[in-house]
């Protein structure tokens, strides 16, 4: 592993002077690359879009798993905030904002506290929110904020356990020592995001040393050549496609300082 990843918290992920034209996200399904500019820039709108949503510190943002990148940039936003994600599907989640596809709108009715934001097309609904028209107007600078690397930010969907900014960036460096990673690495996500190992291992690990994460969407058989895949537990030895070095979830050492009792 190379480069400085000796990080407090997940918000120096995207700090200003991270700024570059290198790969940061590689989106297959839709044939775009978004450097390290843009993931800060728009990391930054994201986290000011949630604070429009009532997103204070030690809320939490429920946020749908797909592996795209508004759902990637929403907890890089919610991490500035000092927020937690919690990566999951359920229709009735308890948070304080919910980001979830267009396509999946209707499914949800929210409590008087929680407000809806979709991505991948236009709400239907005058109380939804807009993610990419919202974030594309918003204020591309975020006020300094101080974090609590301690402060629970990533919660998994089907254990509850709630996971600090520390103990996932000790999962993330542990996976990018695994992987050997440096800032000329591609890591496919060929696990899924509601696993906060795949979070640590698949996300937060490439782009700790400056390398780009690779979100294959729907194609789980693209023939890139990347340079690490990161999958899910019960994957197949074909999972990995042609990546050189492959990690297992399983293999993720993330622990919770938040539930020491579990």
């Amino acid at each position: 592993m190379t480069g400085d990843t000796a990080f407090a918290d997940l918000s120096e992920l995207v700090a200003r002077d991270r700024r570059s034209d290198r790969a940061a996200l590689v989106d297959v399904a839709a044939g775009r690359e978004r450097s390290y500019y843009d993931l800060c820039t728009t990391a930054y709108k994201a986290g000011n879009v949630l604070r429009y949503l009532g997103v204070r510190t030690t809320d939490r943002v429920a946020v749908e798993p797909r592996a795209t990148p508004p759902a990637l940039l929403t907890f890089l936003g919610a991490a500035l905030l000092g927020a937690e994600t919690e990566f999951t599907a359920d229709t009735d989640a308890d948070a304080r904002a919910v980001v979830a596809h267009a396509d999946r709108e209707a499914a949800f009715d929210l409590h008087g506290g929680s407000r809806l934001c979709v991505f991948g097309g236009e709400p239907s609904r005058s109380d939804t929110t807009h993610w990419e028209t919202e974030v594309w107007s918003e204020n591309p600078a975020f006020p300094p904020t101080d974090h609590d690397p301690d402060a629970p930010v990533l919660r998994g969907s089907d254990d509850a356990a709630s996971y600090s900014h520390t103990d996932v960036l000790s999962a993330a460096r542990d996976a990018a020592d695994r992987l050997g990673l440096d800032a000329d690495s591609g890591v496919a996500l060929r696990a899924p995001l509601s696993d906060p190992r795949a979070v640590a291992a698949g996300v937060v690990a490439p782009l700790l040393v400056g390398g780009a994460v690779v979100l294959l969407g729907d194609d789980r058989d693209d023939a890139g050549e990347w340079t690490a895949a990161v999958v899910s537990e019960a994957a197949s030895e074909s999972a990995a496609g042609s990546a050189a070095a492959t990690l297992s979830v399983a293999d993720v050492p993330l622990s919770s300082s938040q539930n020491p009792g579990e």
